[in-house]
């Protein structure tokens, strides 16, 4: 096991981290920007350390300067979190060259897996369905023409995407020449990779996502499925375990075989598989996050088990000690996520509490929402024996929920969860008005 570990990341998933580290008896060590040279994270650490301006380009993305860091540190290990560079393979290969230890799936496993296009052709020949669909297209032309093959409606997405970034839905040939300029910049934006992909677009449908950790001695399980539908332009407000909309049956048989998949394709570490659950109960393979995910905290406020000690464990090659049949999937958790609405400094924080109710933040107070970075301020995550009780408690949660200084979306989920097309389990993709 490692004695110290870098986290090279910010805000509530850097604090959710080095808690972990903290039970597990580690030391660790955080690196800040400028801008977060107050943040909870830096004062958490044992360690911290100022790696650059504001701009995430010049600190937590600065990739020789978090190596840096966890050398001058002594750290043997570096825990990426999600975003900035979790899902970089030439950061993974500049730790292994530095003797240092990336928790997350090795370099050559995240170059095979990070071209989405071509992660759909591996799968395809698993036995698990995927959504038709082209390897990268080189210019509108091509694009078009492989749209009118696989017929309209389409979907263009960035083959190195990730967070709703670079999709845009076409609907007819017309659409395609500004969507395409514009999907291509903003995947060049956001991932270093203008390359993008058509497939086909699945409608009306729900989004499901299965919970994968598999360590390198060959043990593969599956922590049971995660609903996340509620969107707004392809990005995740809330989600919930397990699905409404997937019967045990079901559940069953998508579980086993994504278990089998990931065990064919030689992945190791903590990994989603994102699925189209079409008005027929068919499950469409869409793509594969070989990271942790923002909503993990519901699958662990189900099952029981710490994904980010899980995650280092297996990057330390300890085996799972627990097999596919102690996976207990009783009950109901619901995570909605907190968003700041524009800038401002906290001025007060009140965080509900009480059995089974838990909010991950970054918030102090005084703490300054910059306009540098994501959103996300927090997730409230509640759980209990049955879907009734687990809404009845978040909704009591958010009203408790207070914070004063930011504007926050606290109104808007609160709405969510007290629509009767989601109290009913009975919502899609379309809930926020996508489509």
């Amino acid at each position: 096991m490692f004695s110290k570990i870098l986290i090279a990341n910010r805000g509530e998933i850097a604090v959710r981290i080095i808690r972990a580290c903290k039970e597990m008896g580690v030391a660790t060590v955080s690196v800040y920007s400028q801008a977060d040279k107050n943040a909870l994270h830096a004062a958490l650490a044992d360690e911290s350390y100022c790696i650059g301006g504001p701009e995430a380009s010049e600190s937590y993305l600065n990739e020789n300067q978090i190596i840096s860091a966890a050398i001058l540190a002594g750290a043997q290990a570096i825990h990426p979190g999600y975003g900035f560079l979790s899902e970089n393979p030439h950061f993974a290969r500049l730790c292994r060259k530095n003797g240092l230890v990336f928790i997350g799936p090795n370099p050559e496993s995240m170059e095979r897996l990070s071209d989405k296009a071509i992660l759909k052709e591996l799968i395809g020949k698993t036995g698990l369905s995927v959504i038709p669909g082209t390897r990268a297209v080189a210019s509108v032309e091509e694009a078009k023409g492989a749209a009118q093959r696989i017929g309209y409606p389409v979907m263009l997405k960035a083959c190195a995407g990730g967070g709703g970034r670079g999709i845009r839905l076409i609907r007819s040939a017309e659409e395609l020449d500004d969507a395409y300029f514009n999907a291509s910049s903003e995947a060049i934006s956001a991932f270093g990779d203008g390359s993008v992909y058509i497939e086909k677009y699945i409608f009306p449908a729900r989004h499901v996502e299965l919970q994968i950790l598999a360590d390198e001695h060959g043990n593969v399980v599956c922590l049971g499925d995660r609903d996340c539908s509620l969107q707004r332009r392809n990005q995740k407000l809330l989600e919930e375990t397990p699905s409404p909309a997937v019967n045990d049956e079901q559940r069953r048989r998508i579980m086993e075989l994504a278990v089998d998949a990931v065990r064919k394709i030689g992945y190791v570490g903590a990994g989603t598989l994102e699925f189209l659950l079409d008005k027929d109960g068919s499950f469409w393979f869409m793509e594969m996050n070989i990271r942790l995910q923002v909503e993990h905290c519901v699958t662990e406020m189900l099952t029981g088990y710490d994904l980010v000690k899980w995650q280092i464990r297996i990057a330390a090659g300890i085996p799972l000690n627990f097999t596919q049949e102690d996976i207990r999937m009783s009950g109901s958790a619901i995570e909605c996520r907190i968003n700041a609405g524009g800038c401002g400094t906290l001025k007060m924080l009140h965080v509900p509490g009480g059995p089974s109710v838990r909010f991950d933040t970054c918030l102090i107070e005084g703490t300054v929402v910059s306009p540098y970075y994501d959103s996300l301020l927090g997730k409230l995550i509640v759980f209990a024996k049955t879907r009734e009780e687990t809404l009845r408690k978040l909704r009591a949660s958010l009203c408790e929920l207070v914070i004063e200084g930011i504007p926050t979306n606290i109104e808007e989920q609160l709405r969510i969860v007290e629509d009767e097309r989601f109290t009913s389990g009975n919502y899609d993709l379309t809930f926020m008005g996508n489509g």
